[in-house]
């Protein structure tokens, strides 16, 4: 069971063949639209939308530590709330390049945006892995 970021970063270590991660970090908004009681459970963090801010791909060895990577994405000046991270698999022992991660990064940010991110493990601020409900 992965729980954090360095979870994740162990099972990649157990794969066959090398990982690239990619990662789209998202800020929670509420619609203009929204009514009281969506206002109210959003003050309590519950509901919202998460918006993708922020995509990068890296492999393991490039982002060993979730700080690095929270640190890196700290001087981007984009605020974030939750991060989404999937993982490529390479062939032949040889570990998918950026260029082949821009086709599955673009499908995951549009996933995101419509709702869809059951296929990506969400992690907060601190990498550590969150339920949604």
């Amino acid at each position: 069971m992965i729980s954090s970021y360095q979870d994740l970063v162990k099972a990649s270590q157990n794969e066959h063949e090398p990982q690239r991660f990619l990662f789209v970090f998202c800020k929670a908004e509420l619609p203009d639209d929204a009514s009281a009681a969506e206002r109210a459970a959003f003050q309590r963090g519950e509901g919202g939308a998460l918006t993708p801010v922020i995509c990068v791909d890296k492999t393991p060895g490039e982002a060993p530590d979730f700080t690095v990577l929270a640190e890196e994405s700290r001087t981007t000046g984009q605020d974030w709330d939750m991060v989404f991270v999937a993982a490529m698999s390479g062939r032949g022992g040889i570990e998918p390049s950026s260029d082949e991660a821009q086709q599955p990064m673009t499908m995951m940010v549009e996933s995101i945006r419509v709702g869809n991110v059951g296929n990506y493990l969400p992690l907060d601020k601190a990498g550590q892995a969150v339920s949604l409900v």
